[in-house]
């Protein structure tokens, strides 16, 4: 292959935008109206919880392995492809499911499937986003990814609203689907061997980072754990709101997608200034973060609703430079590795911080704004730790 350029890098991240946008209308669709479709199929709620909390186990729990394999074998497209092929159609499929068993194996299914493309998928956007700038690759992904994630669930409503059929809304996903697998195999054939769009450690000015074993690189970990446990999460914000009467439960919905907005805009916006000022750009993860809790949990409509849209920003920084950072931690033949042990480490802090904050709900509320402010000072202790 000849030396790439970069509309030639810009291409393979706008096919992976693509690729997410169509398989987030196709998963993010189904799973928003997962929950009543279980308990139409007889589904208990701890049927529902039980089935929630594993696929995410699933997900995020087996990433460090998948980006170990990736690594070790050298062929990203091998896990990625399939990882896709398995979460765009098993939704489909829960069409034809007539139990709550047979639905929740489909559902699980599809978790699998992200937690076996994700970390060979962000290593290859790794190697695309060396050549444009990592924050501006990530943060492209992040925004065309978020415009699915908002288009799908609008989608579903739609199909809904004029058919009342659960099965035809899983059905009719199979477009989608469809479309994801089709604009893979066409960025698999045009860039068979992605890793060449990188600079390779020897090439001059490239700097050759330390591996996964290096305690900066733990260092990061800890900083990610801490400063993702510490956000509130919307689940939580929206039992909030509607505990609290605060707004009504239609609107609920639409606020999430006005988040989502702020998501994708916010994504491109760090990924930018990541890519002008570096590393440094993480400090502002933990400082909004600190502001969300005590925000979301106010009476007064402007603050709530300024804090919702913040926590969209803290999540579009999140999905976009914490992503973009690791190059700069590990070397390229770690980099699925690396993936891995950061996909993993989140979706941890993630269980483990909500869990908290769920529980403290019902004894303070001012607990769960001491516990997020706690763990971002924490968070933020730590990066400023960390040897640049």
């Amino acid at each position: 292959m000849s030396v790439p350029t970069r509309p030639y890098a810009l291409r393979l991240i706008v096919f992976f935008g693509l690729v997410s946008l169509m398989a987030d209308v196709t998963y993010e669709g189904a799973r928003s109206i997962l929950g009543p479709y279980l308990a139409l199929l007889g589904a208990s709620g701890i049927a529902v919880g039980m089935v929630s909390g594993i696929g995410e186990l699933i997900s995020y729990g087996l990433r460090p392995l998948y980006g170990y394999l990736a690594d070790r074998l050298r062929r990203p497209w091998m896990f990625t492809i399939p990882g896709y092929a398995m979460s765009v159609l098993a939704v489909p499929l829960l069409a034809l499911a007539r139990t709550w068993p047979a639905a929740a194996f489909l559902i699980l299914l599809e978790r699998l499937g992200k937690a076996v493309r994700t970390p060979a998928r962000d290593t290859i956007l790794s190697y695309a986003a060396s050549e444009i700038g990592p924050g501006k690759g990530f943060g492209l992904h992040e925004a065309l990814d978020q415009l699915g994630a908002i288009g799908g669930p609008l989608w579903v409503a739609l199909i809904l609203q004029l058919s009342g059929r659960y099965d035809l809304a899983f059905g009719m996903l199979l477009i989608p689907a469809l479309l994801t697998l089709g604009l893979l195999t066409a960025a698999r054939l045009l860039y068979p061997t992605p890793h060449q769009l990188e600079a390779s450690p020897g090439d001059p000015g490239k700097t050759l980072p330390k591996g996964t074993t290096d305690p900066r690189f733990r260092q990061y970990l800890a900083f990610v754990a801490l400063s993702v446990a510490g956000l509130v999460h919307f689940q939580l914000l929206s039992f909030h709101l509607k505990q609290a009467r605060l707004l009504p439960d239609a609107a609920i919905p639409v606020l999430f997608a006005a988040a989502m907005l702020v998501d994708a805009a916010a994504g491109l916006l760090f990924g930018i200034l990541y890519d002008r000022f570096g590393l440094r750009v993480l400090i502002a993860i933990p400082a909004f973060s600190a502001v969300v809790a005590p925000m979301v949990f106010s009476s007064f409509p402007i603050l709530w609703f300024t804090g919702v849209m913040l926590w969209g920003a803290v999540i579009g920084a999140q999905e976009t430079i914490m992503r973009a950072a690791i190059p700069a931690l590990v070397p390229r033949e770690e980099r699925g590795t690396a993936y891995g042990l950061f996909n993993g480490i989140y979706g941890l802090a993630w269980f483990l911080g909500s869990t908290a904050m769920g529980a403290l709900y019902d004894l303070s509320r001012g607990g769960i704004i001491a516990f997020a402010i706690g763990m971002e000072l924490i968070a933020l202790r730590i990066f400023l730790r960390m040897p640049r």
